[in-house]
């Protein structure tokens, strides 16, 4: 009797340890996101330059304003994202744009200061997280993350799906795929590398991979391991700069 009593108390732990071991995915974005600087997102203003363009987020009034500015031998271009709205200034005088054109425009400045940010937006009020499994890349451990957005404050694209694959040593993003619908389609991945932290701040440079053939972005990671991806590009940020935001 004792005995089965110390087996029944046995099983009651084990159970109780495997349900706390247990990890969900928004636990482990946050995670991420603490470990890439966290609140420092939500407090700094950031600069960077990104093929020849300078690219900034200030802080007024608790929002992020999303600047890409083009300076030519004739002209300064400054185009501003600010929520859903956007502007662009040729020379301080703003420009009339048509609606479609400013939105182009506007997800265009969207993108670089998401992919540059990351995983900063995963806790944004559209996005849906789901922990797809545990998988091992090069070696190295990850949880796979999938990535959807709602139509309410999604965006244009908010039908794309991401992936990313968060390190279990570490906690950051080292890869991220993503499916996208406009021009025609298709589907790119990414591996981060050249990490720096700039004033607490994370931020990676990206070889950018699409596959050769198509198929399923879920398995685009069995796909990089195989070596059956196209090197594209590089995607690198220079000059960086992180300094205290103006949040009040």
């Amino acid at each position: 009797m004792k005995r089965s009593f110390l087996i029944l108390l046995l099983v009651v732990l084990w159970s109780c340890t495997d349900k706390k071991s247990e990890i969900n995915a928004q636990q482990i974005v946050d995670k991420a996101i603490a470990v890439a600087g966290g609140e420092l997102y939500d407090s700094s203003d950031i600069s960077f330059t990104f093929r020849d363009r300078k690219y900034e987020v200030e802080l007024r009034s608790k929002k992020r304003i999303l600047k890409r500015i083009l300076i030519t031998d004739t002209s300064k271009v400054v185009d501003i994202k600010a929520g859903n709205k956007f502007q662009r200034f040729v020379n301080d005088t703003l420009v009339d744009l048509h609606d479609s054109l400013a939105t182009n425009y506007g997800n265009s400045v969207n993108s670089v200061h998401y992919f540059a940010a990351l995983p900063y937006g995963l806790n944004d009020l559209a996005v849906t997280k789901e922990l797809l499994g545990e998988v091992t890349i090069k070696g190295k451990d990850y949880y796979k993350l999938k990535i959807t957005f709602s139509e309410e404050g999604g965006g244009d694209d908010f039908d794309d799906i991401y992936l990313y694959w968060i390190n279990k040593a570490t906690w950051k993003p080292d890869y991220l795929a993503y499916e996208f619908h406009v021009d025609g389609g298709g589907m790119r991945f990414r591996e981060a590398y050249n990490e720096r932290y700039v004033n607490g701040l994370r931020f990676v440079d990206y070889k950018n991979y699409k596959p050769k053939e198509k198929g399923s972005i879920i398995t685009i990671d069995s796909l990089y391991s195989a070596n059956e991806l196209e090197l594209l590009s590089d995607i690198k940020l220079h000059n960086i700069e992180v300094n205290p935001g103006n949040y009040n």
